[in-house]
């Protein structure tokens, strides 16, 4: 059928991965750094005036 090739396969790096995520979540929760998030800024309700909005508009109209 098919030869075994030397070195790494396809099942033994999802073997590997299926483990080190994990492990490396564990690692980043365990490091006790909380990060510092700004404030968001208050929104009056109205949609912001970007280019991307403005494209979006511009493509909803009939």
């Amino acid at each position: 059928m098919t030869a075994k090739t030397e070195g790494a396969s396809r099942r033994d790096f999802l073997k590997l991965a299926g483990t080190a995520a994990p492990a490396a979540v564990a690692a980043v929760a365990a490091s006790g750094t909380e990060a510092d998030a700004a404030p968001a800024p208050v929104d009056d309700g109205k949609m912001q005036d970007t280019a991307h909005t403005r494209a979006y508009l511009a493509s909803a109209r009939f």
